[in-house]
């Protein structure tokens, strides 16, 4: 699907069946938002426009010059934006912002909240966006504004469940099964998310830098200060990141210190309940050897006493062990 954005924020979907009314619709539009463009919508832009569309595969290339580079018609950057970031698998998304003269086209395969928002406030924008420059440094803007969104969902979440590992419940001598198991896997699935989001500000500060260095961005003071400001966010953000980072590792790390300590609780349980049952034991041994000759047999008293020595020799290594504290 293709749709133009004039200055304004008014949209219409491209017509892809006839060149001519596609080459009128592109006249005043100033970003064009090719959305899983099929190989259809992407000749049309190819021959309307005459440049070329980069495809789903060459969005996926990592090298630096195959995501940041410039031709005789345009500028091609391409960045990593998250995609639903509140779902339990939030991933990334590999996004072509292409910067002509006259008109900014992003070429995605998928729909980051972000751009969602910027459609909607493209009408709120003082003096709008008059030129494709301004149009790309306020979609960036959007983008890092969500991206520090982001980042308060994860904040949140290591929050609630740093109090669900410390909380009120740290006392309780049952907690339900696999409780901190639980709580490991959504800290691991917190760490992803902080993984991906940290992703893609670093290719947003690679974007930006490369974005900062262009011509036509030089000439326009509007759009230089905005993407200094963007620049500046994002490195903010960044740093941000790695602190959450810092936090999550910590309560990851804590979350495995507890089930050890559990774990070693219920070892040392059974250790102390083994030497306790020790001695009685081997007193029930001696006694239950078949031999012939044995005096105690013939000792009126000789079966209760030996009973008692059994709970005595039970009853004082559990007095020692609460004396010592080991209990």
């Amino acid at each position: 699907m293709i749709t133009v954005f004039r200055p304004n924020g008014e949209a219409r979907s491209l017509p892809t069946n006839d060149d001519s009314a596609a080459a009128e619709a592109l006249a005043g539009a100033v970003w064009v938002d090719l959305l899983e463009p099929t190989e259809e919508d992407e000749a049309l832009i190819e021959r309307v426009l005459s440049l070329d569309v980069p495809t789903r595969d060459e969005l996926k290339d990592i090298e630096p010059s195959s995501r940041l580079y410039t031709d005789e018609k345009a500028a091609y950057m391409t960045a990593s934006l998250m995609v639903k970031a509140e779902s339990d698998l939030p991933h990334l998304t590999d996004i072509a912002f292409i910067l002509t003269d006259g008109k900014l086209l992003t070429v995605r395969y998928a729909e980051p909240r972000s751009f969602a928002l910027f459609k909607a406030g493209m009408h709120r924008i003082p003096g709008g966006c008059s030129s494709p420059t301004v149009m790309i440094t306020r979609l960036l803007e959007t983008i890092a504004d969500r991206t520090a969104e982001i980042l308060e969902i994860a904040v949140a979440r290591a929050d609630r469940l740093s109090l669900e590992v410390f909380g009120e419940n740290r006392h309780l001598s049952r907690r339900p099964p696999r409780y901190l198991e639980d709580r490991v896997v959504q800290v691991s699935a917190l760490h992803r998310l902080l993984a991906k989001t940290r992703d893609s500000l670093m290719s947003l500060s690679r974007l930006l830098t490369f974005l900062h260095g262009l011509p036509a961005l030089q000439s326009d003071r509007e759009s230089l200060e905005l993407c200094r400001a963007v620049t500046r966010d994002v490195q903010s953000l960044s740093e941000h990141a790695n602190f959450v980072a810092g936090n999550i590792t910590f309560l990851l790390d804590a979350s495995l210190g507890l089930i050890n300590l559990e774990q070693n609780a219920i070892i040392k349980i059974f250790s102390i309940a083994s030497v306790v049952l020790l001695p009685p034991t081997l007193i029930a041994s001696i006694y239950g050897m078949n031999f012939e000759f044995m005096p105690e047999l013939h000792v009126p008293f000789a079966y209760p006493v030996t009973l008692g020595a059994m709970v005595l020799s039970a009853v004082l290594p559990f007095y020692f062990f609460r004396w010592k504290g080991w209990l």
